[in-house]
């Protein structure tokens, strides 16, 4: 059995945790702890309160119970915010509080995107404007090439919480670019598990969703490699493992 532990913002998308689990369809097992976000807000200050060194480690003594062998902190908007080396920084700490390799949903995309070979991608944020093109900047920051970062202004994660299918299409559908070689949805407060088969379909495409990509980089940092189509293209890069 490999558990992977997560540290989970609030509430708004957690119940994607235990539908990837069961899509993985292996010896694999997903803890997740819900932080204390403070302010739900996707503005700058209250995400960098958010994603605060003592707001993490509140949630790691008890993945550590669980038998955790990896922690990835998951959210996107509270670990890009610090910039590239400030995000560094932020699993550094975590990983030293954990003791076990640690990183974020940032780095999760970041990661994702070299492992699906794409050069350039476009960006379908829920945040306001200014909080998606400091995601974009992240990126660039590892040199991925941005050609396009659409913007839904949505200020709290539990407004995002409430988006369904339809939603989460037309975030989609607008935010596509016919240069981008990959569409990336930066948000774990969207619901996006049961609908990125789905997603590709529609637009003939590898979709990167914030959830997804964290259980992914979990594995990742736990040495496992599953093949689960459902979980999209990413999840079809490696071989298959036999539980």
């Amino acid at each position: 059995m490999t558990a992977l532990g997560f540290l989970y913002p609030g509430h708004s998308a957690e119940d994607d945790y235990p539908r990837i689990e069961q899509l993985l369809g292996s010896d694999i097992r997903v803890d997740l702890v819900h932080t204390d976000i403070g302010e739900d807000a996707h503005r700058v200050d209250a995400l960098l309160e958010m994603g605060s060194a003592g707001r993490l480690a509140a949630g790691v003594q008890e993945l550590r119970h669980a038998g955790a062998e990896a922690v990835v902190w998951a959210c996107t908007s509270g670990s890009f915010v610090y910039g590239w080396d400030g995000a560094q920084e932020q699993v550094r700490s975590l990983a030293q509080t954990a003791g076990m390799p640690a990183s974020s949903t940032s780095f999760a995309f970041a990661h994702a995107v070299k492992e699906l070979g794409a050069r350039r991608v476009a960006i379908g944020a829920t945040y306001p404007d200014d909080v998606a093109q400091l995601f974009a900047g992240f990126l660039r920051s590892d040199g991925v090439e941005v050609v396009s970062v659409n913007s839904s202004g949505i200020i709290t994660a539990a407004e995002v919480g409430t988006w369904g299918e339809a939603e989460l299409l037309a975030l989609a559908r607008n935010s596509d670019h016919p240069d981008a070689e990959a569409l990336l949805l930066p948000d774990t407060a969207l619901h996006t598990a049961a609908h990125i088969q789905a997603l590709e379909k529609e637009l003939g495409k590898p979709i990167l969703t914030a959830n997804q990509v964290t259980v992914w980089e979990c594995l990742r940092l736990a040495d496992r490699r599953v093949n689960a189509p459902e979980l999209g293209a990413l999840f079809t890069r490696e071989p298959i493992i036999q539980a």
